[in-house]
């Protein structure tokens, strides 16, 4: 019997893969667009030096701060501690006069009463007879134009730091008015007492005062020097006496003062000369 021929087997088919696609290409990052669409310069070497020159001017616009805290400032720290420790002094010296003057008076006239009185630490009074003189510190250190009092001394142009000063007033008032609180009536500059970093001296104000002349440089803040500037002020206050106003002047008063206890026939000091004003006039 012949035997059937069989098929060979059909060949198996591989599956296909599928094709690795290609990378397109990456574009290049754009430059930055500002708001006009103009595309922003890209740094160089000009920029780089601006952003260096704003650097060194910071630093020495701080320099200039840091100079100014170590010789400005610390300078007028120092000119406060001497200005208050004069301050201190002038309290001492005044309250030792007043006693001195009470001791002198009381037994002549028991009426006659001289008294000191401190208000805190930037202000005391001296009351004798009718007058009181109040004695203030200022907190606050300034300094002259050039062509002012010592300003143009070779003491003071040698350093800067004496063109600043501390300052103490002596203001002249009547006694009343500040018993009878009579706000609106005047008081009188008598003095001023400038101290600067050296603790030197230098008083400006009426003839009466013992002024010593423009140079500092051998004016030292002492007890005796202090004595005198308040010694010259109570002259000064005691030899102005008090001028009552025209009759025309205190003909009205208004509801307004006399519930404030102001008296119409207001006196008021005359003769007080400035020692600038006297310097104008010659």
């Amino acid at each position: 019997m012949a035997k059937k021929k069989t098929a060979p087997p059909a060949p198996q088919k591989t599956p296909e893969t599928a094709p690795t696609p290609t990378p397109e290409p990456v574009a290049a990052p754009r430059p930055p667009v500002d708001t006009t669409g103009e595309p922003a310069p890209a740094p160089g070497p000009q920029t780089a030096a601006a952003a260096n020159d704003d650097a060194v001017a910071v630093v020495e616009r701080l320099t200039m701060i840091y100079e100014g805290l170590m010789q400005k400032s610390t300078a007028k720290q120092a000119i406060f501690r001497n200005t208050s420790a004069a301050f201190e002094l002038l309290k001492q010296v005044s309250m030792d006069l007043s006693l001195e003057l009470s001791r002198r008076i009381t037994p002549q006239d028991a009426n006659v009463v001289v008294e000191y009185r401190s208000v805190n630490e930037m202000e005391f009074h001296i009351r004798f007879s009718g007058d009181l003189l109040v004695f203030v510190m200022h907190s606050n250190i300034v300094t002259f134009p050039d062509d002012y009092g010592p300003m143009s001394t070779p003491y003071v142009e040698a350093d800067f730091r004496r063109r600043f000063f501390g300052h103490i007033m002596a203001y002249n008032f009547m006694a009343d008015s500040i018993k009878y609180q009579r706000l609106n009536d005047p008081g009188y500059l008598v003095g001023r007492l400038l101290i600067n970093i050296d603790n030197h001296f230098y008083i400006e104000g009426v003839q009466q005062l013992e002024l010593p002349d423009h140079d500092m440089a051998d004016n030292y803040v002492t007890p005796d020097a202090l004595k005198l500037f308040v010694e010259s002020a109570m002259i000064a206050a005691v030899n102005n006496d008090l001028i009552a106003p025209p009759l025309k002047e205190i003909q009205k008063i208004s509801v307004k003062q006399k519930i404030e206890n102001q008296q119409v026939s207001r006196a008021s000091k005359v003769g007080f000369s400035f020692y600038s004003q006297q310097n104008q006039v010659e």
